[in-house]
């Protein structure tokens, strides 16, 4: 996915204020018209071209071909009738990235997005027209067709936080013995001839997110998957749904207006975010008894460096805050060393402005974990 960007705090185009968001809303609710005028057929042939080109951005391909559709239903200025307007036959094969792309080091999707708004200014009206009902079409089919929906969740923001995170349980909903399809997975394998599909259920506290197959961890920090690598994967997985619906907002920005964008968007941030510092609280544990075994074990006596893990809501990804403790040499392991060594890194992060201060608050209570286990 080389083509897709992380959709951190400040890397989206999210209008902000109200008259903004109204244009875009009108931008959108005009697209959509324009697309209800085509006839069935053509509808389905945008959609078949946008399908191809959504694949091709989500895969991170350097080029793609496309063809525009022979004619677009226009409507006319003032009341009169919507008419077909046919396209030049040269104008209807595109190609964008490739070479070029590869000189201006720009990626498939801004290439895309250029060459669509390129062709939407174009003199010809049949051209720009079927343009902007395919950049509508791509960005649908991306968010609709290719992202599977969830279940109705809240979160709420921890206090001093920025982000939704944390899920609100519903009150209503009775642990019942009767469980339904959005409250567990299908298990592999287990199957028998004659008889239905073996249902997994999600733990309770799954079942609070937008989608609970993909929660690695309890309200504890307590991993309820089989391995560290499928919590991973599940990590992997939420950050591909959101840099897809990022992708859907960077191609066409309208899409911020659509009611089933910013549902899937919601759902999902809260969720990645709160498994991801889950995830990362979870490796700092597995870090500390790794110290204090070896620190048992007599092997830490020639220097001690770390590198810690934590969720960077910026960047919707783990990364590492690496540090000395003990500097290399023959020091003899003393628990006060970490000690001292997590207090003073507290006190840069805090004053580290290139992190958000949710990201600040996130890694101090880590680092702060570390200072109480070797008090």
């Amino acid at each position: 996915m080389n083509d897709l960007n992380p959709p951190g705090l400040d890397s989206e185009v999210i209008a902000t204020s109200g008259d903004a968001l109204s244009q875009l809303s009108l931008e959108y609710d005009s697209v959509q018209e324009r697309m209800a005028l085509q006839p069935p057929l053509l509808q389905r042939y945008l959609e078949t071209v946008a399908a191809s080109l959504a694949e091709s951005l989500v895969q991170g391909l350097p080029q793609a071909h496309f063809k525009l559709p022979d004619r677009a239903v226009v409507q006319a200025v003032g009341a009169g009738k919507p008419h077909t307007l046919l396209l030049p036959e040269e104008q209807r094969e595109q190609m964008v990235g490739g070479f070029m792309g590869r000189v201006t080091r720009s990626d498939l999707r801004t290439a895309l997005r250029q060459r669509l708004l390129e062709l939407e200014q174009h003199q010809d009206p049949a051209v720009a027209a079927s343009a902007a009902l395919l950049r509508y079409a791509i960005v649908t089919h991306l968010v609709y067709n290719m992202l599977p929906s969830g279940r109705t969740v809240t979160y709420i923001a921890a206090e001093g936080e920025e982000i939704a995170s944390l899920p609100v349980a519903d009150e209503l909903e009775p642990e019942s013995a009767i469980t339904a399809s959005t409250d567990a997975i299908v298990e592999e394998g287990a199957s028998e001839d004659g008889r239905g599909e073996l249902l997994v259920p999600y733990v309770p506290y799954a079942r609070r997110f937008y989608l609970p197959q993909w929660v690695a961890f309890d309200g504890h920090d307590q991993m309820v998957v089989n391995s560290i690598s499928e919590a991973e994967a599940h990590i992997a997985s939420m950050q591909r749904y959101l840099f897809i619906l990022h992708a859907s907002v960077g191609i066409a920005s309208y899409m911020v207006a659509d009611s089933v964008y910013q549902q899937k968007r919601y759902g999902m941030m809260g969720q990645l975010v709160n498994q991801g510092r889950a995830l990362a609280r979870y490796e700092v544990r597995q870090i500390i008894q790794t110290i204090q075994r070896r620190a048992a074990a007599q092997d830490l006596n020639r220097g001690l460096s770390l590198s810690l893990p934590y969720f960077n809501e910026q960047d919707l990804a783990i990364v590492t805050y690496d540090f000395e403790v003990i500097p290399s040499g023959r020091i003899m392991f003393v628990k006060a060393f970490v000690v001292r060594a997590a207090r003073e890194q507290q006190a840069k992060i805090a004053q580290d402005t290139r992190l958000s201060p949710t990201t600040r608050k996130h890694l101090i209570e880590e680092l702060q974990m570390l200072e109480r286990a070797f008090l």
